[in-house]
């Protein structure tokens, strides 16, 4: 049986006027406050404005500690978004920042901007593997400013400037130009900045998997992300405030008053990323899954392999899930992986498969391989700086392989324009590759602390790297799209073009 509605709730209805969409945009609030806020519309009947003039911050942590910790509601996390600025990190451990499936950011560009004096960062060494290692940057940062002062020089010669385009102009289109080339030699280690600007669930899964990771400087990137959310926030306004109080322009007792009462320092996730530790679920997972792909393989030789390889998709799915677990621990295609795979025992495949989830705890989200049974699946084998293009896209599942000198490495090739051998660049360009190879294979095989993890630091960005992509056929026309444009690098451009003609090839209505 149901309940009359209330003369008062009949009445208030009644006067309400018709069509009164009421729409705001909200600014000032804490982030975690603000979440607490827009959860509230699920079991209250209060508009934003009289939540938010209701809620305090203590009442947000009693009730995220509730929701979120005790009763699992994640969802909650999605509505408080912070931006955070990231600066003067390595470009290997902005790979490993961004590599989310829920991301929004910008980073600086390899193409517009000259890295020479960017530095890098350098890990912890002995003395003689540091005095190598410094030597072996040095080494690539000197042939880096040389290869783009070569190049823009040899773009001057072939490239006449329009009569209507200004000196200034033209001379920034062409560096661009002599950038997108002399970026093969950057290594590694060069250091970047980046901003984000992620909701609390992306963020606090972000802080476990770089708390997780193998290299030192990921692990501490992790901890500053979470002190950053925990600790108040930096706020224009309020700075701002303190230098015109310093200069006389504001009183200074107002300037307290304002500061105490309508400026209060601001923690932006406090309780949401409190608990985001180490997970034991990816580093035990991530243990077992490289035994069992060394176990399988043997040593066996890698096979070559096209730029771009589009995988048939008649494949079990049990086959696929364990060849896609076994993908991020090991350098073999996907293809002769699958096929070493596909040759098991049916029991076998299954314990692999197992392997994926005996670690997982109550709250653990599956490991990316799990992302199984797209139409479109490529295996692509191109050079580090054309990846970290293509592991901007998001809206594909995303497999990536350790960066090593298994695969050598890549020539800025740039249709119409010279390449390094007509500019006379090409045996400097291969002496500084293989010196950068033989420092990493040195450090690497050193016995230092984490050898392995500090060798990959000394790697340009022309080294190629194999990473699996997973996608829809929206998607993979997108990609195509986009990527493949003259405006585009030319490195992912190639990708993109053969990414487009495999699927043509295969579907061409």
């Amino acid at each position: 049986m149901t309940s009359k509605p209330d003369k008062t709730d009949l009445d208030a209805a009644s006067s309400a006027p018709e069509n009164s969409t009421d729409v705001y945009a909200i600014h000032g609030a804490e982030p975690e406050v603000l979440a607490y806020a827009m959860a509230k519309y699920s079991r209250s009947a209060l508009t934003m404005r009289e939540s938010l003039v209701e809620i305090s911050s203590q009442k947000a942590e009693q009730f995220l500690n509730t929701f979120y910790f005790q009763y699992g509601h994640r969802s909650i996390a999605d509505l408080a978004h912070i931006p955070f600025a990231i600066e003067r990190l390595s470009l290997l451990a902005a790979i490993a920042l961004v590599d989310e499936t829920r991301w929004d950011g910008q980073e600086r560009s390899t193409r517009y901007q000259d890295f020479r004096r960017s530095g890098w960062y350098t890990p912890s060494l002995g003395t003689e593997a540091r005095a190598a290692y410094t030597k072996a940057a040095e080494g690539l940062f000197q042939e880096y400013d040389a290869l783009s002062l070569g190049m823009f020089d040899a773009l001057k010669k072939v490239v006449t400037k329009p009569e209507e385009m200004k000196q200034d102009s033209y001379d920034r289109t062409l560096k661009a130009r002599a950038f997108d080339a002399a970026r093969y030699l950057l290594p590694l280690a060069t250091n970047t900045s980046l901003g984000q600007i992620v909701n609390a669930r992306t963020l606090e899964t972000q802080v476990s998997r770089l708390l997780s990771s193998e290299f030192a400087e990921i692990r501490e990137l992790g901890e500053k992300l979470r002190n950053a959310a925990t600790e108040p926030a930096w706020n224009v306004q309020r700075d701002k405030l303190e230098q015109m109080a310093g200069e006389g322009i504001v009183d200074a007792a107002a300037t307290n008053e304002i500061l105490n009462d309508l400026m209060t320092p601001v923690k932006t996730a406090p309780t949401l990323v409190k608990y985001a530790e180490p997970n034991p679920y990816q580093i035990e997972t991530r243990k077992s899954l490289a035994q069992a792909a060394a176990e399988l393989m043997k040593g066996a030789e890698i096979y070559p392999a096209p730029v771009v390889d589009l995988l048939d998709d008649d494949e079990d799915l049990e086959v696929e899930l364990a060849t896609s677990l076994l993908y991020p621990e090991c350098h073999y295609s996907y293809r002769q992986l699958r096929g070493a795979v596909a040759a098991l025992p049916e029991a076998r495949r299954n314990e692999i498969i197992a392997l994926g989830t005996a670690q997982r705890g109550r709250h653990d989200e599956l490991l990316r391989a799990f992302h199984s049974g797209h139409g479109f699946r490529f295996d692509i084998l191109m050079d580090i700086g054309g990846f970290r293009d293509m592991h901007r896209h998001r809206r594909c599942v995303q497999l990536i392989q350790e960066f090593s000198d298994l695969h050598g490495y890549d020539e800025p090739i740039c249709p119409g324009q010279p390449t390094l051998e007509e500019a006379g660049l090409a045996p400097a360009y291969k002496a500084a590759m293989d010196s950068a190879f033989a420092a990493y294979r040195a450090l690497r095989d050193s016995g230092e602390p984490e050898a392995a993890q500090s060798a990959e630091y000394l790697l340009p960005l022309g080294t190629r790297c194999r990473a699996m992509f997973k996608m829809d056929f929206a998607e993979a026309l997108y990609i195509s799209e986009l990527r493949s444009t003259v405006a585009g690098h030319f490195s992912y451009r190639k990708v993109a073009w053969e990414m487009y003609r495999a699927i043509a090839h295969r579907h061409p209505a």
